[in-house]
């Protein structure tokens, strides 16, 4: 949701795993042990910022002979583990000599002795050519949901521009020149940056028996969390996953997050991504025992050149996702837009926009495509403006909520229509 820099501070582990992959994941199977593979995290990947400097060139410039320490935050627990390392919109082949995995202490140390390589068809390095996805091998390892685990890549030679996931909202740590994988205390990595690389994916296989949810939010800056605190995991979809986990005991769940900020349903960016409609089989459809989805996208169709002030193409899109989604058998469920009335006036918000956005919304409430609704607009809205953020859940930029505000939306989800168990295929 950012146009410019003045806009944001900018298995049974025998399971055969095939590592090469272009398409969707490999699916959740149900090994002896009663547990099944589902996505415990994932990140949605873009392409290096090329036309901008807005991360001071790191993206496009890559590593070279260094180790990156990235912090993730599961939702789900397991017995073993599983990641998926992207190299989808690198321009040539990428190699890791080493990867490893460890429960997080504080910062860039993890915890003593937790510390596991892992393998990629039985080897420690793998090179993965540009345009594909690698799966790790499934080794055993104790993952516990809410419990940061900690993902070390060592890039041996130049990287060439990076497939990422910027504004993570979570510090990574870089290091200077060498191999630092199996490193405890943290004190090789001495630069930081809000950003993953290449890291889209941990799958867990997971502990019980139960059905299993995995609701995909599908969404821009909002799902993004941008603008919530750094580390903290205040996104609402972590919040979500929170109650759900809390306050219904007959399912296991987990919510995968794949916002990107600035994304859009229609148009694809350089900077913002692939538009929704072009990534669905990466992003959604591909990640293991995905069940569910909840889009929250459109306010950046209307707010970014070229503004789209038809709310019927924005419409027509919103049903393109909800005919894949259903064509797939999975559930989606539909996000009203939010307020976004104060930020940057004139240039993203206008009047023009604000009726696009009620005629959005209008139709999202009373539609039969999706599944059900969920009205984020009606619980961010000041009652006394409807057309702005209430002042208690703004983050200061009239468009993205603070924690507050997030933890709102994930409070006001109707969590009755998650309580019956789905049948798995």
């Amino acid at each position: 949701m950012r146009k410019k820099i003045t806009l944001f501070l900018i298995s049974a582990l025998m399971i055969a795993m095939i590592p090469m992959v272009k398409g969707p994941s490999v699916e959740a199977k149900t090994p002896s042990n009663g547990g099944q593979w589902i996505g415990a995290w994932s990140a949605s990947q873009v392409a290096a910022w090329e036309t901008v400097d807005w991360d001071g060139g790191t993206s496009r410039k890559g590593f070279d002979n260094q180790t990156l320490r990235m912090i993730v935050h599961p939702n789900e627990s397991g017995s073993a583990v599983r990641i998926r390392l992207s190299n989808e919109f690198g321009i040539k082949p990428l190699t890791f000599d080493k990867v490893t995995i460890a429960d997080t202490q504080e910062g860039a140390e993890v915890v003593a002795g937790s510390v596991k390589s892992l393998t990629f068809n039985n080897n420690e390095s793998v090179t993965i050519p540009k345009g594909e996805v690698v799966y790790s091998d499934p080794i055993p390892f104790e993952v516990t949901d809410g419990t940061d685990l900690t993902i070390s890549v060592y890039v041996p030679s130049e990287s060439g521009p990076t497939t990422w996931h910027n504004t993570s909202n979570q510090t990574t740590y870089i290091s200077a020149e060498g191999d630092f994988t199996n490193e405890e205390t943290g004190d090789a990595f001495t630069q930081s940056f809000d950003a993953w690389f290449w890291l889209s994916g941990v799958d867990v296989m997971t502990h019980s028996n139960k059905k299993s949810r995995v609701i995909v939010a599908l969404g821009d800056s909002i799902t993004d969390g941008y603008l919530s605190t750094l580390n903290e995991n205040c996104r609402w979809t972590d919040v979500f996953n929170d109650r759900l986990d809390r306050e219904i005991k007959n399912q296991t769940f987990s919510v995968l997050n794949q916002g990107i900020s600035g994304n859009r349903i229609l148009t694809d960016s350089p900077i913002f991504g692939e538009k929704a409609l072009s990534r669905l089989e990466r992003d959604v459809f591909s990640q293991t025992g995905v069940t569910d989805i909840i889009l929250l996208e459109g306010i950046n169709d209307i707010g970014h050149e070229p503004n789209v002030y038809d709310a019927n193409e924005i419409i027509a899109g919103m049903k393109e996702i909800a005919e894949e989604a259903h064509e797939r058998g999975i559930r989606i469920y539909a996000g009203t837009l939010t307020p976004f009335n104060g930020y940057d006036d004139g240039n993203y918000f206008s009047p023009e926009g604000e009726q696009t956005r009620q005629e959005v919304n209008q139709w999202i409430r009373n539609n039969d495509v999706f599944d059900g609704i969920i009205d984020f607009d009606s619980v961010l809205r000041d009652p006394s403006n409807p057309e702005k953020l209430l002042p208690a859940y703004d983050s200061g930029d009239h468009l993205h909520p603070n924690d507050l505000g997030l933890q709102v939306m994930a409070e006001s989800i109707d969590l009755s229509i998650f309580k019956t168990p789905l049948s798995r295929k």
